[in-house]
């Protein structure tokens, strides 16, 4: 059966295979982990997940050897006491399992996105480090195609 559908919530839950378009052309063709997992392009970046990756260009990317780095926000460690880099919690959406918070004036980009456990607490306002996982550190080209 062939679903078309808008919604990648909806395309990651009920496909075997997922074919990601844009404006007309394949973007990636792939089971919906092997988009998560391994996007082709920044597109699929950040088309796929929920929320979305969080993208950074600069410094971040360089030191990765990237023109941009792209990191899921269950993939960042937050703490209030040490990390990678610095910033402030602007919104925190405590869900029960899991608490998602906006960190702003990280210097990275506007908002990063964090996905942490629910019984952390930290609220707005709060200063906060995150951390990176390096192995899931999803590394792009000036042309925003994967870097193997």
């Amino acid at each position: 059966m062939v679903y078309v559908t808008h919604d990648q919530v909806e395309a990651m839950t009920m496909a075997d295979k997922i074919v990601v378009l844009q404006a007309g052309r394949i973007e990636q063709v792939g089971s919906p982990m092997d988009l998560y997992r391994a996007p082709r392009n920044l597109f699929v970046a950040g088309f796929i997940g929920s929320p979305r990756m969080n993208l950074l260009t600069g410094a971040p990317a360089a030191e990765f050897g990237a023109t941009t780095i792209g990191i899921r926000p269950e993939h960042i460690a937050v703490s209030p006491t040490e990390g990678k880099w610095k910033g402030r919690v602007g919104v925190s959406e405590h869900l029960g399992s899991d608490t998602f918070f906006y960190v702003e004036n990280t210097g990275l980009a506007d908002t990063m996105t964090v996905r942490a456990g629910g019984d952390i607490d930290l609220h707005h306002g709060d200063t906060v480090w995150l951390t990176p996982d390096p192995d899931r550190i999803h590394r792009f080209d000036e042309n925003g195609d994967r870097i193997a």
